[in-house]
């Protein structure tokens, strides 16, 4: 092989391990840095974050004995963390709604008022999402009353 060749192919590889290994390689302002393995805050409103909140909703009216449904009053926190998927952590408050489990559409259902009804608690669900095969499931839930 040709010394300029080797030279070219020498210097190639060595911005390739530069680029690999300097924090700032291929990141530009408008992108955001991504942790791999921390747990960073995560937006209420996010795709992933919304559907592993619905999920846990789910699971959480699945398994409660309650005659009505439950719903989200607020998100009071939200995080993810990158592993071979996402983890979420999400910690939110849920009140008893009007609906009972046997009607479908909660999204519209309101929240129960009268004092021997009205119910509210807040939960902790750690919800892991690995969203290109499809796979949900709950790792955590716990709840108290709020």
């Amino acid at each position: 092989m040709s010394w300029s060749l080797r030279l070219s192919l020498l210097l190639l590889a060595a911005l390739a391990t530069a680029r690999a290994v300097s924090p700032e390689a291929g990141v530009s302002a408008s992108q955001p840095r991504v942790k791999i393995g921390g747990i960073e805050e995560a937006d209420a409103n996010e795709l992933g974050v919304r559907k592993a909140l619905s999920y846990a909703l789910s699971e959480y009216n699945k398994a409660s004995n309650d005659a009505f449904h439950s719903r989200v009053v607020q998100v009071v926190r939200a995080r993810k963390q990158l592993v071979a998927g996402v983890k979420y952590y999400l910690d939110v408050e849920i009140g008893r709604t009007t609906c009972t489990k046997s009607q479908s559409n909660l999204s519209d259902c309101p929240f129960h008022e009268q004092p021997n009804l009205k119910r509210k608690e807040l939960c902790s669900f750690q919800i892991y999402s690995v969203p290109w095969t499809g796979k949900v499931s709950m790792l955590k839930s716990s709840c108290e009353n709020a």
